[in-house]
């Protein structure tokens, strides 16, 4: 009895190491994968609609780290689609989180209106380290949203952010402004969370007063 036990567990364990290192060899589930790879790098991606009950439930979700590494071709992949998408002429965004296409992973495009002929960036594993006191009245939709949006009024002005970029460098710096509005909006989708949250904790609040 105590052999066959023993059989089992090292039956176990080789199993467990085996789907373990198939989900890290490039940090994509299967299902992600289908959806990165099953058209070329120019192809845009469908954008998830909080007005689709199942895609409701995957933008209320968490995404996860993902490893830089230049040599990932699907994270490659993923970042030149999820790009396509964001430019598309039906989307035409200043920003996009990568579970806004049903891949749960810490990346997102930013466009850099505070910078010269306005480029997107890429963005890996960002977090925002720094909040200022002060905020800014801005009006914001989504992607993930449509036909609506709103006017908030609790974005921070000037945030600092730290990242890794598709090299794998890591780099931080002060943002302010609307680009500062566009990394609170995107980090939020990888956090589960939407401006209308937002919306609605500043609507209890004026509520309260």
């Amino acid at each position: 009895m105590n052999r066959i036990v023993i059989i089992a567990l090292i039956g176990l364990f080789f199993v467990g190491c085996s789907g373990s290192k198939n989900l890290k060899s490039d940090g994509f589930s299967s299902e992600e994968k289908g959806l990165i790879l099953k058209a070329d790098s120019l192809k845009p991606m469908r954008v998830y609609k909080i007005t689709n009950t199942s895609d409701s439930l995957l933008l209320r979700k968490k995404s996860t780290y993902i490893k830089p590494d230049p040599k990932n071709k699907t994270l490659q992949q993923f970042v030149k689609r999820l790009y396509a998408t964001v430019t598309d002429s039906l989307s035409l965004g200043v920003g996009i989180a990568a579970p806004q296409v049903g891949v749960l992973k810490n990346i997102i495009w930013v466009q850099r209106l505070d910078k010269d002929n306005l480029p997107f960036e890429v963005y890996l594993n960002p977090k925002i380290v720094k909040y200022s006191e002060g905020t800014q009245t801005v009006r914001e939709g989504c992607l993930s949203i449509p036909d609506r949006s709103e006017t908030l009024n609790s974005r921070s002005q000037n945030i600092k952010i730290e990242y890794y970029t598709m090299k794998g460098e890591h780099q931080s710096e002060t943002v302010e402004g609307f680009t500062a509005v566009i990394f609170q909006h995107e980090i939020d989708h990888l956090n589960g969370i939407l401006y209308l949250d937002h919306l609605e904790r500043e609507m209890k609040t004026s509520n309260l007063k």
